[in-house]
């Protein structure tokens, strides 16, 4: 079930929790509170999600000229150490915006700026991780090692999607956040294990998709 190549198993774990951090308070809670809380009615939620969906594709799509220019004056490429720094970074926009709705901000305001940075960020980490799997997959073994990881990409999503239900109900979107929180911190930890060198043959042109 688990890949040869130990990178590889890491990339997954990382992913799985990437992708749960992600799902756990966008896919239940965040619609509910914009419709139960906030009372958008559900052209507005709907609309909203879906302007923020075609965003992050925008993004998704810009990835590999964004990591190009980033890395066109060392003549390196992504690594283990931009997954994990990314993933740390990421784990601020919730925490963010927990403090945001705690102090009574405009939770407006804070929902749609907390979701946006927390999109872009989002979508140069997957970016990065579609990178890896391809730098650190060997060449006899690219459909395996990617399938496992599109596995991985899925049981994050499930996994998230489950705890979004449960914890809205008992804990609202403030314990959805919490636990993406918890989640994008675990990525990174995770990400730290990853290798810090990799081959350099892949071309940044193949990041970006990962739904």
């Amino acid at each position: 079930m688990f890949s040869n190549n130990r990178a590889v198993n890491i990339l997954a774990a990382a992913r799985v929790f990437l992708f749960a951090s992600r799902d756990v308070w966008f896919v239940v809670g965040l619609p509910v509170f914009l419709y139960t809380v906030l009372h958008w009615n559900f052209w507005q939620v709907g609309g909203f999600l879906a302007i923020w969906i075609i965003g992050y594709g925008i993004v998704q799509a810009s990835a590999p000229t964004l990591l190009r220019r980033f890395y066109a004056q060392s003549g390196a490429a992504p690594n283990g150490t931009t997954a994990t720094w990314l993933a740390f970074l990421l784990a601020a926009f919730p925490a963010l915006i927990i403090t945001g709705l705690a102090a009574r901000l405009n939770p407006t305001l804070v929902i749609i700026a907390g979701l946006i940075a927390f999109g872009i960020v989002f979508a140069l980490n997957s970016a990065v991780h579609s990178y890896l799997i391809l730098a650190y997959t060997d060449n006899d073994k690219v459909a395996m090692n990617v399938g496992f990881y599109y596995m991985a990409n899925a049981c994050g999503r499930l996994a998230g999607t489950v705890l979004s239900g449960l914890l809205y109900q008992r804990f609202g979107l403030i314990g959805c956040l919490a636990m993406a929180v918890a989640l994008t911190v675990a990525t990174g930890a995770i990400s730290l294990a990853l290798p810090r060198m990799q081959s350099t043959q892949v071309s940044l042109a193949g990041v970006g998709g990962d739904e």
